[in-house]
């Protein structure tokens, strides 16, 4: 059968798996400054994924009120151990590094269980005598490295003293380490490189867990000598068995569009491992193996091979779907669905999404297409000077578009505006006479363009911008910008409260999967 690569689309880096019991297959990803923090994928095919809840969903387990954009929560590692659900990960901007637990994935977890040493990306890996070990990274750039602990599960508290284990290969940032036992032998997995364009995982094995390790001379998955591959920045992987003894990695790998300007952010891969005789795992060293149409006997299960992906909702719901997010907190007297039955009312506050470490009233997705479609009904009369409310397409607070209802010197207008390296500007304004207007935000391979409705009326445009200022090329590269676009829907006081609620009919999103050229792009990298 065949699939699309990658099977979790838009910013969701970082993937950590594991199976339980036959064919129940769970999965994680880094959320940074977004809440509730570290969303949890089920699958039972590995190709079909839904979003069950989020890992952290309490002020008691995170707070990310002085998160900055692209800090937060960064790299879980997912583990199942006896009954028990493990979450590792850490919060840059606060409580360093932690565990959560839960017997049942969608929750809830625990509060956080703090351990004592590393810097990112740690590792749970429970072995067959009872012991536990944390396994992270540590120290920075090209002194990344690799240490290793015992702890007590039940405490978190160390029960040895750290030990590095790995320098990795002599590249920088040595890190995302994860620690297996297969058929009686230790893996260390890492990634290395920074995770740009040099970005690789490497392996290395032991008889014993604290090493010595052999480490393989190349690395087993890679696109860095691939330039013109559709798909770059592999890496970061994790290894998983299927109930079929087959064993496939998840990674993650960006598709930046016309090969220059990465929109969507690190998405979730999945490729199978192939074993050597001599017992290493590979997955794709510069062979083009990782493509976005994938073609395997070795699974089952519905295809995922789609055209087009529409996603609708409609706030018919007593709650938020669980896949929305909010930037950084959630003010819950801001946001109601039961005001007006059938519509998402919102108030805004004084932040803005220009606003260093602000916590607007906004909610978003991931933006999962580069050619996409993102649509609402709004019905919003506002009264005071600053009052808006709309759409908006987010990479951080320096970086964003909007297209809104807004109260401008005493008229109501729709206005599209740009933030491009911190600097706001408005691209387009026109009076409007009704309270109720359609808003839509589209992209393609070269803008993002501005639509409204009046009722009655058809769309008509206000105006573009490219999508290049909204990439992580524009705005800092892979070392300043971990994120993804996501697009939401909004309100805000501009500096005051907003008096004015905001209602929100319903939300439309259909992105467009090229399967064609995707095809046709597979043919060639073989021929």
């Amino acid at each position: 059968m065949k699939y699309l690569n990658p099977i979790i689309s838009g910013f969701y880096p970082d993937p950590s798996i594991v199976k339980v019991g036959v064919d129940d297959f769970y999965l994680v990803t880094s959320s940074f400054e977004y809440f509730p923090a570290i969303p949890i994928f089920h699958s039972n095919d590995l190709l079909n994924w839904k979003q069950i809840g989020s890992v952290l969903t309490r002020d008691s387990q995170v707070n990310l009120r002085n998160s900055r954009s692209s800090g937060g929560l960064y790299a879980p590692t997912l583990r199942y151990h006896d009954g028990t659900f493990y979450m590792i990960s850490t919060d840059v901007s606060g409580t360093g590094n932690f565990y959560v637990t839960a017997t049942d994935p969608k929750g809830p977890w625990s509060d956080p269980i703090k351990i004592p040493y590393g810097n990112i990306d740690p590792s749970l890996m429970f072995d067959d005598d009872g012991k536990v070990y944390v396994t992270v990274q540590n120290g920075a750039g090209y002194e990344s490295h690799i240490i290793q602990y015992e702890i007590d599960i039940h405490t978190g508290n160390a029960l040895s003293s750290p030990v590095v284990i790995s320098h990795g290969d002599g590249g920088q940032w040595t890190e995302a380490p994860h620690l297996y036992k297969i058929r009686g032998i230790y893996y260390l997995l890492c990634a290395c490189g920074g995770t740009g364009e040099d970005h690789r995982a490497i392996i290395s094995r032991s008889r014993k867990p604290y090493g010595p390790f052999e480490m393989l001379n190349k690395p087993i998955l890679t696109h860095n000598q691939m330039n013109d591959h559709p798909i770059q920045n592999i890496g970061h992987a994790d290894f998983v068995e299927d109930q079929n003894g087959n064993w496939w990695a998840v990674f993650l790998g960006t598709r930046p569009v016309n090969q220059k300007y990465t929109i969507l952010g690190r998405e979730t891969f999945l490729a199978p491992i192939t074993w050597t005789e001599d017992g290493w795992p590979m997955i794709d060293n510069n062979e083009g193996i990782v493509s976005g149409v994938m073609e395997t006997t070795k699974l089952s299960g519905e295809s995922t091979i789609k055209e087009n992906f529409i996603e609708k909702d409609e706030f018919d719901q007593d709650v938020l779907d669980l896949t929305w997010l909010h930037l950084r907190a959630k003010s819950e007297e801001n946001y109601s669905l039961s005001e007006r039955k059938g519509w998402l009312s919102l108030i805004g506050g004084p932040d803005h999404l220009s606003d260093v470490k602000g916590v607007p009233t906004f909610i978003c997705k991931p933006q999962k297409h580069s050619k996409m479609e993102f649509s609402t009904l709004l019905e919003f009369d506002p009264k005071n000077n600053g009052e808006e409310a709309g759409l908006s397409v987010r990479l951080n607070e320096k970086a964003h578009y909007e297209i809104a209802v807004k109260q401008l010197n005493g008229e109501k207008v729709v206005v599209s505006l740009k933030t491009i390296q911190g600097h706001t500007e408005e691209i387009a304004r026109c009076m409007i006479r009704n309270s109720t207007v359609q808003l839509k935000i589209k992209s393609d391979n070269q803008d993002y363009h501005f639509q409204y409705a009046e009722k009655g009326e058809e769309w008509k445009n206000l105006g573009k911008s490219p999508l290049a200022y909204l990439s992580k090329e524009e705005n800092g590269g892979f070392g300043g910008v971990f994120t993804g676009v996501c697009l939401g829907v909004y309100t805000t006081g501009n500096g005051k409260e907003s008096r004015t609620p905001a209602f929100f009919d319903w939300v439309h999103y259909k992105g467009e999967n090229k399967i064609t050229s995707l095809i046709d792009r597979k043919l060639e990298i073989k021929g």
